[in-house]
């Protein structure tokens, strides 16, 4: 029987179109994408000259762009375009042919731009009526049925339409068209010149795919019965291993492992990092791509593939640039500059020998008061020597992971701050800003100073260990810098491991340097204000140094500096809107150019530049500030002039404090009162300072003869020794020499020089010992007008880090026993009468400057 269609008689010469990867079948649809020169050619002569008829066929290598007669089988299709989809400016078609006729190509001919066929019918042979075909046909109509039913990739209308076909080539064919074969399988059943063959060829496909589909099944109904419901995702993966590995399809969870085995080997990482990353890949490999511990791997291996093992950057050895950097940044701290500059030295003769040997970098300790400039001066080293820079704040750390990491088996673990720090600085040698050491605290969870004794050591920083990353990390090269306003807080330990740089609060003609070339620049710019368009005089910085700030540092003066940059902010913006708005009432239109101020004002405006400036913001007449509408910016005095040390009275002495905020003047007062000998320390004075204060009264009563207070004084009289602002904590032995003179002054009625301040610790025999915090206790004596200071002879050494400017300010006065202190710091005696106790005094005590914390 004929088991094709007669086909149509045509011209036996057809176009012809070479496919990749299509077998097109009698009677089948398919798009086609045209874009080969050869293809388009033979595709508009179709479309021209064969009514939309052409060749077909498949090529036997997909890779050959242009085939020839030797690359295409020879048995294809003749198929008929219906419809164009779209053609494309780019010179490429896309249209919907369909087969209708096999045919066997006889002969090639290259035409003009394409190639042309000839062509003879391909036909079935013909085959008596038999069971077997009918068997044959039924039996892949069964199997078909239930292939379409499994692999769910066939609609049902295409099931229930191959029901109607009576025709067996035809059904064999469209049979052939959904099942999944490659292009050799399909072009060997176009080939087939019978039905039957064809019937057999597919049932035997549709066998081994159902039986693929079955395997299917029972994969996903074992892998089901194995699993709970938490267990779903690492099911939908087990399932899709097994289905790529049944049709021999790539593993997507093994070139993940290989991308991570590429990324290993470009990290460089040291021997012993190196195994662990690729031991953990090959864990990977082995478990589910979605399962939780999955995901704590590939975090963890990321961790370990960007911490920067072997990137680092190159210094700039320009000592003479680097000089400058620093110079153009902050004013002053000589001494943190020279040290830096000096590291720069080293490090170019390490170059120039091409010293190839372990390179230490400093690990330093910037101590000082708040808003002297230290972190930013970490920042400025970091521009100077070319290196990246990378800040941690330790400010209120107390759980030693913060340092070292969380360990791999805590939900959430992550690196410590360090390993952090250096995986966003990119770099293995950056400069590390470990800011607010001193802040750091202990709880139960460990402390975290004890885990920086490894950090900021460079016998141990070579080989430092995360918690996390579980390898050792080379921290050698970092030039580590911390901040601390005091080192009390900082355990010895750790002060030991650090190059200490001690950096002192400013003195006011320092402050107004400061302020002249770096905070008011700052503070026009980012306020918007126009060049020179603000004007302060000396005299008015001289005045928000003294009137309104009180610290060791510039914060607060750039805070006061930024209040007056704002308020005249606001007066350009409102006397520009006002000034437009009264030029387009007189003009009609927009105010072009500029009138003068009002004339109220011409006081505090130096008239300039009008051009241009009309109803805008930015006029450019400057705003001048003096010392007379400087209360209008400021508003009252914080710290008026007016505000002394007081009077020069009996019990009241000057003393000095170290605070974290730097130097503070102090008032010790001392009253008498008839009792019983009962002594009262108030002002919120701590353990060391009252053991100052019994020193005092032990020296006191030992010298009774001598200055003239009677022996039973401490029988007959109450002392009460306050030191005021009782809200702030005190403590510290420095206000010892203090506390003897309140109370000698006191007990002998010879008024104290308020202006001669004094400091340092008193011993039972009324010798004086060295004090800490000079420089900045001077500094403070300075600022509120004393005339004369009284410091411990063991501490003239220091005196070589005291501004030049400061020394000769005051009057320091050095001294060694307490005859001395009380020779210079009371009122001359006069002619000694019978000892008598002084009578009690209902005198007020002056109001001493407010202070904070003192200390030693």
């Amino acid at each position: 029987m004929s088991t094709e269609e007669t086909p149509i008689r045509l011209p036996a010469r057809y176009p012809l179109v070479p496919l990749r990867d299509v077998v097109v079948f009698p009677s089948m649809i398919v798009p086609l994408n045209v874009q080969r020169p050869l293809s388009l050619r033979a595709m508009e002569t179709a479309m021209a000259e064969q009514g939309g008829r052409i060749i077909l066929v498949v090529q036997k290598d997909a890779s050959v762009e242009e085939p020839g007669p030797d690359d295409v089988y020879d048995i294809g299709c003749i198929a008929e375009i219906f419809k164009v989809l779209h053609r494309s400016t780019d010179k490429s078609l896309r249209v919907m042919a369909e087969g209708s006729t096999r045919v066997k190509i006889k002969e090639f001919h290259r035409m003009d731009g394409y190639y042309a066929v000839d062509v003879e019918p391909l036909e079935d042979s013909e085959e008596a009526p038999n069971l077997g075909v009918e068997a044959l046909w039924r039996t892949v109509q069964k199997q078909f049925d239930e292939f379409s039913r499994l692999s769910r990739r066939i609609p049902q209308e295409i099931t229930q339409s191959m029901v109607s076909v009576d025709d067996a080539a035809r059904f064999s064919f469209m049979v052939a068209s959904y099942l999944p074969f490659k292009v050799e399988e399909r072009q060997q059943v176009l080939s087939m010149l019978t039905a039957s063959a064809r019937l057999e060829h597919l049932s035997a496909a549709l066998a081994r795919e159902l039986e693929i589909l079955e395997l299917e099944r029972k994969i996903q109904n074992r892998v089901r019965k194995q699993m709970e419901r938490t267990q779903r995702d690492w099911y939908l993966s087990e399932q899709m291993k097994a289905i790529q590995k049944e049709l021999g399809q790539k593993d997507e969870a093994e070139a993940e492992a290989n991308d991570l085995r590429k990324r290993i080997k470009e990290a460089k990482m040291p021997e012993d990092a190196e195994k662990r990353a690729l031991k953990e890949v090959e864990r990977l490999t082995k478990m589910a791509p979605v399962s939780a511990e999955a995901t704590v791997i590939r975090t963890y291996l990321d961790w370990l593939i960007g911490v920067p093992w072997s990137v680092r950057t190159s210094d700039n050895l320009d000592l003479a640039n680097a000089q400058k950097i620093l110079d153009e940044d902050h004013y002053g701290l000589d001494k943190v500059k020279e040290r830096v500059v000096e590291f720069l030295a080293v490090r170019a003769l390490q170059e120039e020998r091409k010293d190839n040997g372990r390179k230490k970098s400093p690990i330093l300790c910037l101590v000082g008061p708040p808003g002297v400039g230290k972190t930013s001066l970490a920042q400025s080293v970091a521009r100077a020597l070319g290196r990246k820079f990378v800040r941690v704040s330790l400010g209120g750390v107390r759980d030693e992971a913060e340092i070292r990491g969380h360990r791999r088996t805590y939900i959430g673990a992550l690196p410590g701050k360090i390993i952090q720090g250096m995986r966003k600085a990119g770099s293995r040698n950056p400069v590390f800003l470990l800011d607010e050491v001193d802040k750091m605290s202990t709880d139960f969870r460990g402390d975290p100073s004890s885990a920086l004794l490894e950090v900021l050591d460079p016998e141990q920083n070579k080989a430092f260990t995360d918690h996390y990353l579980e390898a050792d990390f080379d921290l050698s090269e970092v030039m580590f810098i911390t901040t601390a306003n005091t080192l009390y807080a900082i355990p010895w330990p750790l002060q030991d491991r650090m190059e200490i740089l001690r950096i002192p609060g400013y003195l006011d003609i320092e402050k107004e340097r400061i302020a002249t070339r770096f905070l008011i620049p700052k503070q026009t710019m980012e306020n918007g204000l126009p060049a020179r368009v603000l004007k302060m005089g000396t005299d008015v910085l001289r005045a928000i140094i003294s009137e309104y700030t009180r610290e060791a540092g510039v914060r607060n003066l750039e805070r006061e500096i930024a209040t007056v940059c704002r308020k005249v902010a606001r007066e350009l913006v409102e006397r520009g809107l006002k000034k437009g708005a009264k030029n387009v009432a007189s003009s009609g239109h927009s105010a072009g150019g500029g009138e003068p101020f009002d004339s109220t004002r011409q006081a505090d405006v130096a008239q300039g530049d009008h051009r241009g400036t009309g109803g805008r913001a930015g006029a450019r007449s400057a705003v001048v500030v003096t010392r007379k509408n400087l209360a209008k910016y400021l508003g009252i005095p914080k710290f008026p002039r007016n505000e002394t040390l007081g009077k020069d009275e009996a019990g009241v002495a000057t003393g000095l404090a170290w605070t974290e905020a730097g130097g503070e003047v102090l008032a010790v007062e001392v009253s008498l009162m008839r009792g019983r000998g009962n002594v009262t320390l108030t002002g919120k004075l701590g353990e060391v300072m009252k053991e100052s204060a019994a020193a005092a009264l032990t020296y006191a009563r030992s010298r009774a003869d001598a200055l003239g207070i009677p022996a039973d004084f401490n029988r007959r009289l109450d002392i009460h020794i306050h030191i005021p602002e009782g809200a702030t904590p005190k403590d510290g032995p420095s206000a010892g020499i203090t506390m003897a003179v309140a109370l000698i002054s006191a007990l002998t009625k010879r008024p104290v020089w308020r202006k001669t301040a004094m400091t340092g610790e008193i011993t039972l025999r009324g010798n004086v010992l060295p004090i800490g915090g000079l420089k900045e206790k001077l500094f403070a004596a300075f600022r509120m007008g004393c005339r004369a200071v009284l410091i411990p002879e063991r501490n003239v050494k220091d005196l070589e880090e005291v501004p030049k400017e400061l020394r000769e300010g005051l009057k320091i006065i050095p001294v060694k026993h307490m005859d001395e202190v009380l020779g210079h710091a009371l009122y001359p005696a006069k002619p000694r009468k019978r000892a008598r106790l002084p009578a009690v005094s209902d005198r007020r005590p002056a109001q001493p400057a407010p202070h904070s914390r003192a200390d030693a």
